[in-house]
């Protein structure tokens, strides 16, 4: 299991809740929404050294809910690849109505170098191509069990299985059939039959592969 971190003030109690448990591991970052304050980016990388912490981020872009600060997210995502490629771990990658700036971001820092996932991921097939292309996974939460997902099960059905990973981001986006409901960590099997119907695989055959894909990223 991966629990994600969305900022840094929170991230020290996130850390000391999952630690009994060894099953259990983190990211470090400041998600795109939540930018009052600049990151600071030599507590950003003393934070990600830790050995729990298997990743960075979230980090991103989001010009759909918080247009207002895209300079600010725009610097802090830098540094938090900055930091990735300098600590040698995987980025976790929001990103929402920003699509060219988040390629071309990724690219100028040489993200390709640590790879990661674009996650609960909304966007075009074309942007997941460049993603891919780049060394990224492409995750996919409940959302794709919604009514008015169409284009994204048409992007879903493209993905190649060992580029795929799927994830709840509870506690929101509770797939179908428990919409309205807190989304839990359980609820990723609703999404895994979904998505194994949708590719016509197994669920068994998905669920190895997402798995593995997992711990290639991850664990290693």
């Amino acid at each position: 299991m991966l629990c994600v971190s969305v900022d840094l003030a929170s991230y020290p109690a996130m850390l000391n809740t999952i630690e009994p448990y060894d099953f259990i591991h983190a990211s470090c970052g400041q998600h795109p929404l939540y930018q009052e304050e600049m990151v600071n980016p030599a507590i950003l990388e003393e934070y990600c050294r830790n050995k729990r912490v298997v990743a960075v981020g979230e980090t991103g872009l989001d010009a759909f809910y918080a247009p207002e600060t895209i300079d600010v997210q725009t610097q802090s995502f830098i540094e938090h690849v900055d930091v990735a490629t300098t600590v040698n771990k995987p980025l976790i990658i929001h990103t929402r109505d920003a699509r060219e700036q988040t390629i071309d971001i990724l690219k100028q820092g040489h993200a390709d170098r640590v790879g990661g996932v674009l996650h609960c991921f909304t966007e075009s097939y074309e942007m997941a191509k460049q993603a891919m292309d780049l060394g990224f996974y492409i995750s996919i939460s409940g959302i794709v069990t919604f009514k008015n997902a169409k284009e994204l099960r048409e992007t879903v059905s493209k993905l190649p299985l060992d580029r795929l990973l799927i994830e709840t981001d509870s506690p929101y986006l509770a797939p179908v059939p428990h919409r309205g409901k807190e989304n839990q960590p359980a609820f990723v099997k609703d999404v895994a039959e979904f998505i194994a119907d949708l590719k016509q695989v197994s669920v068994e055959e998905l669920a190895q592969q997402t798995s593995k894909n997992f711990h290639d990223l991850f664990i290693k």
